[in-house]
């Protein structure tokens, strides 16, 4: 029996030395209007999965334990003469990637841009654009329980680690709105730079990084302050924002420019790699040492090594176009 055991041990022990037992993550994107979401292995870059029966998805969360994507759709009915703002035109579709279809839709008011979720779970946030608030979803119930109103063209959600506070971009009026997560309520107003969208936490979450796509630019915004204290020109219609492996890069594409820069956020050493036609969503696929970058164009997305800044791959999509990712480890 101790022999057994030893062996197993031993076996263990080089599988953990060697990586064989570390799986890679798999990334779930939502193609648009390609009314569809794909899954990929990115361990080799391949699709392995598809799922249909959404409306133009665009934003898109995965469930801690990976069972439940959350896809928000860019397509609303309109509201007819006499019905209420708030009336619910839109959805959002509750995928079970294991049973391989939509399980279910839960009905939200006007289309959804990008969405969050909770650390637990059970909250998803939904950015209502053309509404000027934030919907939240209790995934117990699948019902809409709270909006909140942040600002004018609400953009895009952040979550802190300890589930505690969310921050929104609002793009309409320059701001980024705190909310407290018990309570639902609008804490206060931090600087955004003009016209914020993406965003990205510091590996300490004491700096919120975000996009300033007219300015060209990523601002810096000190959490504890609310007040932006750097930024980082990049090239015309920014847009894709994230932080690598090593939670000190930054990875920014520009749409316009067509490039996709990276930026040692110690130092500010910027790196700069071609890439055309306009690359878009992007999100870094931790503990894999990659970057995948979308085109707005095009139906691709680029697979980049964070450390040399180079193509190693090129995924073709089956049909839209790639939007906000969810990464599954």
């Amino acid at each position: 029996m101790f022999k057994k055991l030893q062996c197993t041990s031993m076996f263990l022990l080089f599988a953990g030395l060697t990586g064989a037992v570390t799986a890679a993550p798999t990334v779930y994107i939502p193609l648009g209007t390609g009314n569809q979401v794909i899954a990929v292995d990115a361990a080799n870059d391949k699709i392995t999965a598809s799922y249909s029966g959404v409306d133009n998805p665009h934003g898109l969360v995965a469930t801690p334990d990976g069972e439940y994507l959350i896809a928000g759709s860019l397509k609303e009915e309109p509201i007819k003469k006499g019905q209420p703002k708030d009336t619910l035109n839109s959805k959002l579709f509750l995928i079970h990637p294991a049973h391989g279809h939509v399980m279910s839709t839960i009905p939200v008011s006007g289309w959804t841009h990008h969405q969050a979720i909770t650390p637990d779970g059970r909250y998803v946030l939904s950015t209502h654009g053309l509404r000027g608030y934030i919907s939240v979803v209790d995934l117990e119930t699948n019902k809409v329980i709270k909006t909140i109103e942040t600002g004018p063209v609400p953009n895009y959600t952040l979550i802190t680690k300890d589930g505690k506070r969310a921050f929104v971009s609002n793009t309409g009026n320059n701001s980024i709105s705190e909310i407290d997560i018990s309570s639902w309520k609008v804490m206060r107003k931090l600087e955004s730079g003009p016209a914020p969208e993406h965003m990205v936490f510091s590996a300490d979450e004491s700096r919120i990084y975000v996009t300033n796509p007219r300015a060209g630019k990523v601002s810096v915004i000190d959490v504890n302050s609310g007040k932006s204290i750097d930024s980082y020109l990049i090239g015309k219609g920014t847009h894709g924002l994230d932080i690598g492996d090593d939670g000190r890069t930054l990875f920014i594409s520009s749409k316009k420019g067509e490039i996709l820069v990276a930026i040692d956020t110690s130092n500010g050493t910027k790196r700069e790699l071609k890439l055309s036609p306009a690359p878009y969503h992007l999100n870094t696929i931790r503990g894999t040492g990659k970057v995948y970058v979308s085109s707005r164009k095009k139906p691709v997305i680029w697979v980049v090594d964070q450390k040399t800044l180079k193509v190693t791959a090129t995924i073709h999509l089956p049909a839209g176009e790639a939007h906000q990712m969810a990464i599954v480890e």
